[in-house]
């Protein structure tokens, strides 16, 4: 198959401009560039870009700054990204500016594994504290999972394997925009995403709204906690047509 110059150019540097942009740019326009070492955004003209096809050079035009290029002449090796398992090549400079030492291929990559594996600096609401305490105390023998991300590789609230149930408590950052619209969206995006997932791995989610508790109070959490035991009670019931704990609940609250 015949490789076009475009694709060959891709070999030497990291264009951020499309087919079309560099098709009807002049010699002397200037067409945007990704600095391999750091991604910082720089500039080449056309023309130079035409003349790094012909320059056996293969670091020309890749970084932005003579510093980059020779922060780039160390000793550079292969690592495996810990997300995707995609090679890709790291300096030890770069990979000493990772907290965690790992290496990523992209940005996206590092954030969706941290967010999947992350086990501490999760931000939980009071009620979601209380209602574990509660959930654990009134179902010692049921296992459930709490904010954990490997059932659909998304955060749920709380879920119950061997029930297939989930249970996600929305306060009202889910419902107004208290951020801004742009992070209500994103919000909104995230729940229409765990629903299709669980809707996906055949899992029942069950969404409450606890937006009009604006301050926990064990008596205004209750309701909500009546809601989940009931759902769990029922389901239960239907599982093993037995619902041991629904008296249990009825003689704690």
């Amino acid at each position: 198959m015949k490789v076009s110059k475009i694709q060959i150019i891709f070999i030497y540097m990291k264009s951020l401009y499309t087919d079309l942009e560099f098709n009807q740019a002049k010699s002397r326009d200037k067409l945007k560039l990704d600095c391999e070492l750091c991604h910082n955004m720089f500039f080449a003209i056309k023309k130079d870009i035409q003349w790094a096809l012909k320059c056996s050079y293969k670091d020309c035009l890749k970084f932005c700054s003579r510093k980059c290029r020779i922060h780039n002449s160390i000793t550079r090796k292969n690592h495996i990204c810990k997300n995707c398992g995609i090679k890709v090549i790291r300096t030890p400079i770069e990979i000493k500016k990772s907290k965690s030492g790992n290496v990523f291929c992209s940005g996206s990559c590092s954030v969706t594994y941290n967010n999947t594996h992350k086990k501490h600096g999760l931000i939980r609401s009071k009620l979601e504290i209380w209602t574990e305490q509660q959930l654990i105390r009134l179902y010692p023998t049921l296992t459930i999972h709490y904010n954990r991300k490997d059932a659909i590789n998304s955060e749920l609230d709380i879920y119950i394997p061997s029930l297939r149930l989930a249970f996600e408590l929305n306060g009202i950052f889910h419902y107004e925009p208290i951020f801004g619209e742009n992070k209500l969206q994103k919000t909104k995006n995230n729940d229409n995403r765990k629903f299709q997932a669980c809707l996906e791995k055949q899992i029942e989610l069950c969404i409450i709204d606890t937006s009009k508790i604006k301050y926990f109070k064990e008596s205004t959490s209750a309701p909500i906690l009546k809601i989940i035991t009931n759902i769990i009670n029922k389901k239960t019931e239907e599982d093993t047509g037995v619902d041991p704990d629904a008296q249990s609940y009825e003689r704690h609250v």
